[in-house]
């Protein structure tokens, strides 16, 4: 209990370091799109690539690349159904923003630091899923909504195609699947590199910690934050007591159905002009609160 809470608290203060060190000027914001790109480019990819290697996958697992997509859909579709009676863009923009998990700057290094090896490789699977719907799914389904475009499978394609973890999570599962192993020299370089990617990730999500909201947007923040947690919180009570899974994964998955929402999201809000202050606002607390709830269940169920 003890090492799980310290170690969780070194990756608190790892955030508070980046946040403290923008602050004094040591960080800018423009900094985070570096560290960023660091962080999901490189160290992240090679984290990939040392947790997939030398791993023999169930072919029950790839259900979790489904999970994750239809998780992602669920979401989608709370956020058109209770904004039906407002407008287009208040459509959209929950659309959007309800949907997606932070997993490979968040969820990863919770999960190489506290679950065992195939907790990791059921976080990665998920997160491909997740992809689909970070990556573009959602975003392309909320433009049609907005702007009555019809949806963009050549949009989703694109996304997919430019993202270094996507293709890296397709490539080191299609080498599973067909037995191939990983050149000896890659997987020395992947492994000092993926080491690093715990500390990357927590040190961006300090430096890109902001908040933007109107005060007057309080209302919709707690709003949207107690429908993402609350189907949350069913969601991993499903994973963890009705699953066929080995506990290890379950765990995993109880984390995921928690985490903070996705990175991208801000982003692609500015691209279809809704409200980026309030997304961000929304992204960072959602941060916050992942915080205290992963490392509660971690407590709880390590």
């Amino acid at each position: 209990m003890l090492d799980i809470v310290t170690r969780a608290g070194s990756f608190v203060a790892i955030i508070l370091l980046g946040y403290f060190l923008k602050k004094i000027g040591f960080f800018k914001q423009e900094d985070f799109t570096i560290l960023s790109r660091i962080t999901i480019r490189i160290t992240l990819p090679a984290a990939i690539i040392t947790n997939f290697a030398g791993k023999q996958i169930d072919m029950s697992l790839l259900s979790l690349v489904l999970l994750a997509i239809g998780c992602g859909l669920l979401y989608i579709l709370i956020g058109f159904f209770l904004n039906r009676k407002k407008s287009r863009a208040d459509q959209a923009f929950a659309m959007l923003n309800l949907p997606g998990y932070n997993i490979g700057t968040f969820v990863i290094p919770f999960a190489q630091s506290f679950l065992g090896p195939m907790g990791v490789v059921a976080t990665s699977l998920f997160d491909t899923g997740n992809a689909v719907i970070c990556l573009g799914g959602a975003f392309s389904l909320a433009s049609m909504v907005k702007d009555g475009t019809g949806f963009s499978f050549k949009r989703i394609g694109k996304a997919l195609a430019k993202s270094v973890p996507f293709v890296c999570y397709v490539t080191m599962l299609l080498l599973n699947l067909l037995h191939l192993s990983v050149p000896g020299f890659v997987m020395s370089c992947a492994g000092i590199i993926g080491n690093a990617n715990a500390f990357m990730a927590m040190l961006m999500i300090g430096v890109g910690f902001k908040l933007e909201g109107d005060r007057s947007q309080i209302r919709t923040i707690v709003k949207m934050l107690s429908i993402r947690y609350g189907i949350g919180a069913i969601l991993a009570c499903i994973f963890y007591f009705l699953l066929p899974f080995e506990l290890e994964i379950r765990q995993a998955l109880v984390i995921l159905a928690l985490s903070p929402i996705g990175s991208a999201v801000p982003g692609f809000t500015g691209e279809m002009k809704g409200d980026v202050g309030l997304s961000s606002a929304l992204n960072s607390i959602s941060i916050v609160l992942s915080i205290v709830i992963t490392v509660t269940l971690l407590a709880v169920m390590l």
